[in-house]
């Protein structure tokens, strides 16, 4: 699917999944983004938006939407999307981009055998997700492939962790809204911890032509 028309979006669901804690979450030592970021906001007082129901009438109030998280194979490759850990050692590539103009150059830190969403015959998003521990800094690609020996990627985007920094608006990211995805996965440790401390990423059949911030580029051509 083409990554400029791919319909996804990223929402912030219902308080009783977050009803706010004094600091947001941690992946390996690294704060998702500094406390005061809209990612770790807790949203059980803010009123809800007028839209609401509209919204969730177009996207389908019986459809089902793909929260991106699970264990096991679906056709042969992995379900949910994966993420690497990585130190200063990794050596980091350069990547050729299909979306040059809106995305982050580089390089990457891309280990020798990435988890790539999917798995490596996969033909979805192949999404490449990978967090730099010594810098805090998160890596994301989308549609990543290596071929001809050399990384290749419809997009991609480079977030510093300890910033409040968002991408220029119009622009995608690895994710067709313009937000990073590692910050809105579901995570075994989370559920275990009986707590998640952020909004839940998902996609849906359709969204519009449209974004609401923090989100920073439109996933669809829709004009509803």
């Amino acid at each position: 699917m083409n990554h400029k028309n791919k319909l996804s979006t990223l929402m912030i669901l219902a308080s009783a999944l977050y009803v706010g804690s004094a600091t947001g979450a941690q992946i390996s030592g690294c704060n998702i983004f500094p406390a005061d970021n809209i990612w770790n906001a807790p949203i059980d007082t803010l009123p809800v938006d007028p839209q609401s129901d509209a919204y969730i009438d177009t996207i389908g109030r019986n459809t089902q939407f793909h929260p991106d998280f699970g264990s096991g194979l679906y056709q042969g490759g992995p379900i949910g999307i994966p993420f690497d850990i990585v130190d200063s050692q990794q050596a980091s590539v350069n990547v050729i981009f299909n979306y040059a103009d809106e995305s982050d150059i580089g390089p990457y830190p891309i280990p020798p055998n990435p988890s790539i969403e999917g798995g490596v015959n996969g033909t979805g998003d192949r999404h490449i997700l990978i967090l730099q521990t010594d810098s805090c800094t998160l890596y994301e690609l989308f549609n990543a492939r290596f071929q001809s020996g050399s990384w290749h990627a419809g997009s991609g985007a480079i977030f510093d962790l300890n910033s409040n920094a968002l991408r220029p608006n119009g622009w995608t990211s690895a994710d067709a809204a313009g937000l990073p995805i590692l910050p809105g996965l579901i995570r075994y440790d989370e559920v275990a911890a009986g707590e998640i401390k952020h909004p839940i990423r998902f996609t849906v059949p359709q969204t519009r032509k449209a974004h609401l911030w923090p989100a920073r580029h439109d996933a669809s051509s829709l004009t509803g």
